[in-house]
């Protein structure tokens, strides 16, 4: 039986259990008997080729995608009645393909950071907000003051805006920490 579809995003800086939550929420849907399809942006090969990994172990096993098409083709192979996406910022097109999947009745769960470390917009996460039916914010420790930290910071500062890394590349950092965030 499929359930009504849901619209989910986890969103928030780096180290921030996004990915956590994202995984936790395909759990939920598997209790409840759903068949759910994982997918990866190719570019981020941080932990595991074809999983989806957080910071702190966890794994969920995933499709390694480019762009909204090829989740778009996936879809329709595999049927599934849950769609999850980490990282959804670096796949190409993945907003469009998210939103028709969703209008087709089929849940989607996303868990990406929103925003770069220069605090501009990821066009992708961008145009799905509006579709979510749940945006949980979250949030990870700033590395200087111990605060609530919602935003990423670089910490070498010759990187492209979209470049793949960890904590050796980007920090989290709370509102006064954060080197872009009061800038205007």
């Amino acid at each position: 039986m499929r359930l009504p579809p849901a619209f989910t995003i986890f969103c928030g800086p780096m180290m921030s259990s996004k990915t956590t939550r994202l995984i936790g929420a395909v759990d939920r849907f598997r209790y409840q008997n759903q068949k759910v399809l994982a997918f990866k942006p190719r570019m981020d090969k941080r932990y595991a080729k074809d999983e989806i990994s957080t910071h702190s172990g966890g794994k969920l096993e995933a499709i390694v995608v480019g762009a909204g098409d090829e989740i778009l083709r996936n879809v329709d192979l595999y049927q599934p009645d849950v769609v999850a996406v980490d990282e959804a910022f670096m796949i190409d097109g993945s907003a469009d393909a998210l939103i028709k999947i969703y209008r087709q009745g089929i849940s989607v769960v996303v868990s990406s950071i929103e925003m770069s470390a220069n605090c501009n917009a990821f066009t992708e996460i961008e145009k799905m907000m509006p579709w979510a039916t749940k945006i949980e914010k979250c949030t990870a420790v700033c590395v200087i003051c111990g605060e609530d930290a919602p935003y990423t910071q670089k910490k070498v500062n010759d990187i492209a805006e979209i470049t793949v890394g960890g904590a050796e590349l980007y920090e989290p950092r709370c509102w006064i920490h954060h080197a872009s965030a009061r800038e205007v």
